[in-house]
This record gives structure tokens, sequence and C-alpha cells, in this order.
């Protein structure tokens, strides 16, 4: 078997595919657990692997300001790292140029990359073909490793359940309505249904980046329920894990915290509108549940999603059935 001593995972993309390649880290760690291992994320991604056990460090690219000379200033800084393994899970050129150019012995990544005729190895990315996310980046290390897939695993911290005890004093349950793309996310008036729906000694924590909070604002303050308290932007997101792990349930769309609930093994209940978990996005926690809407001849009609339903009425979202969620 190769024996790897410094390799480097890039995973620019949203915060949902960064929490995803964490499951990587535990399987290269588990091969070559003597190995210096680094991530490459998008700035703002780079908290969910404070203080990770298992990294030696964490590089970001800031693609919001000064975009081309930071990705110069990363090559520079990988090719001085002299990596002898660079695992690419980025399909764009700009993960490709760094791959490509990188001087590591060996390099990997998906054929769909512009730059992937520079790697040493690369596949296929098929969505759609049965496989989770977790299972296509594993395919790009099985060639050194082999077929067993790991599930993306994040670490909290000590401080992290200490900041959220106070919120722990009785039942709850945590909801996460917002996404980067609007027909990925539950409409409000589900959200508010599902509030209502709720016992009224449960707490319900909304949780959310801050941008989000106009939204939170709306459920509070159009449901019936009384202990619904906003947590949007109070918590970082390792502290919002450690809330949603002790939750009865956590009640999340195809977004971002579908998939820390799955890196902390938290129970989940995942809405999919416009999207299908056969993309590969499902929940992995062992106490996981899907809820859409099927037989839409329009269903899924992205893989992203859009910010408005290109047919005009978002029937994957209105449509959602709530009656066999429990919050008793």
């Amino acid at each position: 078997m190769i024996d790897y001593n410094n390799i480097l995972i890039i995973q620019t993309a949203f915060i949902g595919d960064a929490i995803l390649a964490s499951s990587l880290v535990e399987k290269l760690h588990r091969y070559f657990p003597k190995a210096n291992i680094t991530i490459l994320v998008r700035k703002g991604n780079e908290s969910i692997y404070e203080k990770h056990p298992f990294l030696k460090e964490v590089l970001v690219w800031n693609k919001k300001e000064n975009k081309i000379s930071n990705l110069f200033k990363l090559l520079f800084q990988i090719r001085k790292n002299k990596y002898d393994c660079v695992i690419n899970c980025h399909r764009y050129a700009s993960s490709g140029f760094l791959t490509a150019f990188s001087g590591a012995h060996h390099t990997a990544g998906y054929k769909e990359n512009p730059f992937s005729f520079l790697f040493n190895f690369n596949i296929k990315h098929l969505i759609g073909n049965g496989l989770h996310e977790t299972e296509r980046y594993n395919q790009l290390i099985e060639d050194f490793t082999d077929k067993t897939v790991f599930k993306p695993k994040l670490y909290l911290s000590v401080s992290d359940f200490e900041t959220v005890k106070q919120f722990q004093t009785s039942s709850y349950i945590c909801i996460a309505p917002a996404s980067v793309w609007f027909t990925k996310q539950l409409p409000k008036e589900k959200w508010i249904e599902l509030c209502n729906n709720t016992n009224a000694n449960t707490n319900i924590y909304v949780l959310g980046a801050p941008n989000d909070l106009e939204l939170c604002q709306q459920i509070q303050k159009e449901s019936k329920h009384t202990n619904i308290k906003i947590l949007a932007g109070k918590l970082s997101l390792l502290q919002s894990c450690a809330l949603m792990k002790d939750a009865k349930m956590n009640f999340v769309n195809d977004s971002a915290p579908l998939h820390l609930a799955s890196a902390i093994n938290a129970p989940v209940t995942a809405f999919f509108t416009s999207t299908v978990p056969a993309f590969g996005f499902g929940p992995l926690a062992d106490n996981s549940n899907i809820i859409e809407v099927e037989g839409l001849s329009c269903k899924p009609c992205g893989i992203h999603g859009y910010k408005a339903c290109p047919q005009g009425h978002f029937k994957c979202g209105y449509l959602m059935d709530l009656s066999s969620i429990k919050n008793d």
C-alpha cells in the first residue's frame, strides 16, 4: 500500500459540501494515521474544522475579495507545503488549477473538472446513480484505499456544549427554515404549520445565519406556538451542532443543517422540495426521515434549486404533507 505523509483535500463549494468532505478526513486518517492532513475550503466555511483533531491545517480561499490574486497566493502556499497527495472534491476550474499545478506526486479529481486531464487519477461525478455524495468522494481514493465509505464527522468542543446548556433545560426541537436557494426551502406557511402542531410545552429553537433573521421572525410572529426562540445568527455552526445533537428532532431543508445533523448523528427530518434524495445528498444520521411530495412531473427541476419556482406554483413545497410528524 502506498504511504502518503502529506495530504491535501480540496472542497471550496458551499458549506454542505465542505461538511461532507469530512468523510474523507476520517478515512484518510484511518488509513494514514501519521499523515499530515490539510483541507482547503472557501472563506466562511473554515469554522466547522476549528480544532479538528485529525487536521494539521485548514487553508482558506477568499473568493469574494481579490479572488484571482488570492488563488495564486494559495497555489504558492500549496506548492510550498509539498503535498504528496491532493484530492479534489470540487469540479470547477479554480480548484482544478490548484490541483494540477500543486506539485503533488498524486492528484485526483472528477473528469468534469477542466484541468482533470492533468490529474493522475480521475473519475466521472454522476448525480442520480444511487450513490450518496460521500460515496462519490470515496471513489476518489478507492485506488489506494478500499471501497469502505466513512460518514462525515465534525468535532465539538466542551465550550460548544457549555454555550447551549442554557437552552436544554426542557424538551425541545430545532428548525432551520432557510436555504441559499428559495425552491429548496419549505414554504414559510409550512414551517408555521409545523410549529403550531408542536406540543405547547416543547421549546422550538430556530437556527440559521444572520441573514435568515427576517424569515425566522416571520415564523415566530405568525405562529400560535408561544415557546419559539430565535437563535439564528447567535450560535456558531458548531454550537448549533451541540444544540441539535440532543434535540428531540431537527427539521431541515435539503441544505447545510441536514449535513450538520449527519456529521454529529443527530435526529433529523429533511424536507426535499424541488430536489430529490436520489441526487445523493440525503441524511446519514441513524434517526433520519425524509418528507417530500411525490408524483410531480416537474420535480426535480434542478440540482441546486432556483430563486423562484420555474412553474410559478411551487407545489413541491405547498403540497408537503406534515401529518406524519408527531411533536407531542
